[in-house]
């Protein structure tokens, strides 16, 4: 295959993949927290726990940012702190009991509309998207 059509086409699939979040996502999130904290919450969510440079550099934030971000996020008791048990000074970020709700509430919005996309979709085309979905995550999106 020629890697160059390959690429392109990665390329278009990436804007659409971008474009489907956005859509998905629209107004999921809670009035309480704003969309860069939201993005902060969202990773998190999916790979806590987290350090907050880990987070820095996955959300293409500063460190000052960052770390005033998850001030607030801790302020508003959606996010909890744990230390190292070997190394004090590394700090590790995962979700608290009001983050997880808050979290839960939002992708059950985004699992609805996930869902209606996929309303018309045989088992044949799911069973599909389920593969390439996984031959995706494992071969580009590692």
């Amino acid at each position: 295959m020629d890697k160059k059509a390959l690429f392109e086409k990665m390329v278009t699939f990436t804007t659409s993949v971008h474009q489907v979040t956005h859509e998905l996502t629209q107004n999921a999130k809670s009035d309480s927290v704003t969309p860069v904290q939201y993005k902060i919450l969202e990773y998190i969510t999916v790979s806590q726990p987290v350090t907050p440079s880990e987070i820095s550099d996955c959300q293409h934030i500063s460190m000052p940012n960052t770390s005033r971000e998850l001030k607030k996020l801790s302020e508003k008791n959606l996010i909890e702190k744990i230390s190292d048990s070997e190394d004090r000074r590394k700090q590790y970020i995962r979700l608290s009991k009001e983050g997880e709700m808050m979290m839960n509430e939002a992708f059950a919005i985004v699992e609805s509309r996930f869902q209606s996309r996929l309303q018309h979709a045989s088992k044949e085309e799911l069973a599909d998207i389920d593969r390439a979905l996984d031959i995706l995550q494992t071969k580009l999106f590692y």
